[in-house]
This record gives C-alpha cells, structure tokens and sequence, in this order.
C-alpha cells in the first residue's frame, strides 16, 4: 500500500466494478455468452471489457449488422440477472460507512439499474450522488464522468481524489484534473503506475480536518 502523504480533498469519487466491488466472474460469463455469439476470440476480448461502458466495447468491435444499443441492452439485463459472487472489495463497506454522505460520489461506467443491483449484491448502500453510463454522451477514458459527479457534489474535480481499478478509469481521473488513487484488489498481474495504490480498505482509514477536508491513512498511522 502506498498512499499519498497528508493531501487533503473537498470529496471522493469512486468507480465501482474493480474498485468498491468485485464482479470480474458474473461480467465475464456474460460477455463471454455474448463474444461466443459473434465470434470473437473470447480471451482475447474479455480483456477489452473492464472499466468501459458496454455501448463503448461493443461500438469498438465494428461488428456487421449489430447495433451497440441493443446489444448493450442485452448485456445489462443480463449482468443484472447474474450477480453469483458479486462482492464487496476487502474493508470497502467500512470505509465508505466512515466518509460523510455528502463528500463521496460513485462515478460508474454500469448503467444505473445494473450499478444499484450489483452494489445491493455486495452489501453496500448506494450514494447521494451516482452518476452511470446513462449520465454521459461518452464514457470513460472521457473525463465528463468524474467532472459530472464533482459537479454533482458543488465540488470542483481538481480537489477530488478518484479511486479507480481500470486503466480507462485511471485515464479518466487524469483528464479531470483529479488526484488518484488505484485499487489493486481483482487485479492477476501487478499494475504499473505513478499514482498510490492499496490492495484494499481494511488498512486505509479516512480522516476530516478541521476545515471538513478528506484524507486518508493507514490504520498503523
């Protein structure tokens, strides 16, 4: 774990696949239903689909005669009737039951129906704030996202650390100006990168300052 030294934010954003739960079994039977379907090599894409929306990663396989929307469609009612080992990343629950209601944001690429199914699965109550895929004309690595839920928050995103897993997210976080902090939880191979990282929650805690800025520390702090 390695966590940036005393910076302090008016608020925290948070992607959800990846980063306050894990779903990489349940999306990856779907998908793999779905590539199986249109003839894709199906390892080769399921590394494709992490951290986009699903109009996103299906658009980008200019398949002939296939409409992204409808085929998106599919997926989520499907995603949404397979949430079999859908949990919560290690000491996620505690950690958002810490931060005040009002400085965190969830800044998913799920659409909202899916997001609300899968955070329920995972036992965490949903934010305030949600922004989903239906949210914004272009997803993640766009960083309209993470500028909506900021927005949302009455925050600017420069002062928001991001809390991200995937490299379109990270992406994302960057383009808005915005701290991160990366989640190596579902992660098979170690990710390289400049910004902190922390394998889960059970040892980051969240503090408030006098002024009611955020920031985070270990718990051997």
């Amino acid at each position: 774990m390695s966590i940036p030294a005393a910076q302090h934010y008016r608020a925290f954003l948070f992607d959800m696949d990846g980063t306050l739960l894990n779903s990489i079994a349940a999306a990856e039977r779907v998908w793999s239903v779905w590539a199986q379907r249109h003839g894709l090599d199906v390892a080769a894409f399921l590394g494709t689909i992490h951290g986009a929306r699903a109009i996103d990663t299906i658009t980008r396989q200019a398949l002939p005669g296939v409409d992204p929307e409808v085929e998106a469609q599919w997926i989520t009612q499907a995603e949404i009737n397979d949430v079999e080992g859908v949990v919560a990343i290690p000491g996620a629950v505690a950690f958002l039951n810490d931060l005040p209601g009002d400085q965190w944001a969830l800044v998913t690429s799920a659409p909202r129906t899916l997001a609300l199914r899968r955070l329920q699965a995972a036992g965490i109550t949903p934010p305030a704030v949600l922004v989903t895929a239906e949210d914004v004309v272009t997803g993640k690595p766009d960083p309209a996202c993470y500028v909506l839920g900021a927005r949302r928050l009455g925050v600017p995103v420069q002062e928001c650390l991001v809390f991200e897993d995937a490299t379109v997210g990270i992406r994302a976080g960057e383009a808005a100006g915005a701290d991160v902090m990366v989640v190596t939880s579902t992660h098979l191979e170690p990710m390289v990168t400049k910004h902190p990282s922390i394998s889960g929650y059970e040892k980051l805690q969240v503090r408030r300052s006098a002024d009611g800025l955020l920031y985070v520390q270990g718990r051997d702090e």
